[in-house]
């Protein structure tokens, strides 16, 4: 029988992972960029008032302009968030497919080591449209969706081209288009989102309910 990694010995808990795909490119200056990097910190304390969850979510974050793995899988306790800069342009392609593949990669980490996990949430934000092709990680999301292998969520700030989020983003889960610049209650909806999901049955593709928005709006 192989060993396990440490990680996995010291808390052998069902994981549920959760990437944050942020933009960070040239629009997202001042503001939107300051307000971002304090929902992140928001989102961590939220989590970690919840003991079960702090066991059990594991985050990611992957920065888009360009791209770039900001933070590997970490649970809560050791995420400390990287203060963001903005720079560049919107890769927004890329980036999810490199959330995908590392999604993959990590869910055969949690096989090898025995682990339980559950239906993973990449949770996407931007101000902007995409400067590269996106089509295929639109096809990609899709597909993931319909296996329920994913919850895909799109987030638009002001600016936010919602025409090509609503191509990416699965039918039944439009983009959401965010109140001003309140990031902050929108990461703290995420982690009591994401609490929830730990609480629940690991290994089931049920969605479980999710606290009202109060955020955001879809956008007609």
């Amino acid at each position: 029988m192989p060993v396990g990694q440490p990680e996995f010995i010291n808390n052998p808990e069902p994981r549920c992972p959760v990437i944050l795909l942020l933009d960070n490119s040239g629009s997202m200056s001042g503001q939107p960029i300051q307000q971002l990097n304090q929902g992140l910190f928001a989102f961590k304390e939220s989590v970690e008032q919840d003991a079960l969850a702090s066991l059990r979510v594991e985050v990611a974050i992957i920065s888009f302009g360009p791209v770039k793995l900001v933070q590997d899988f970490v649970t809560i306790a050791q995420f400390v968030p990287e203060r963001l800069e903005v720079e560049g342009v919107t890769p927004m392609g890329e980036a999810i497919e490199y959330a995908l593949d590392l999604l993959e990669d990590r869910k055969e980490t949690y096989k090898n080591n025995g682990i339980l996990y559950y239906r993973p949430w990449i949770f996407l934000i931007t101000d902007g449209a995409p400067t590269d092709s996106w089509q295929n990680a639109a096809q990609r999301v899709r597909n993931a969706e319909a296996n329920r292998k994913i919850c895909f969520f799109a987030v638009g700030v002001q600016g936010a081209d919602i025409s090509i989020l609503s191509q990416i983003s699965p039918s039944e889960r439009p983009p959401l288009l965010l109140n001003g610049l309140d990031f902050k209650s929108m990461f703290v909806w995420l982690s009591q989102s994401v609490k929830q999901v730990s609480h629940s049955q690991a290994g089931t593709t049920q969605m479980v309910s999710l606290p009202p928005l109060g955020w955001g709006q879809v956008s007609s």
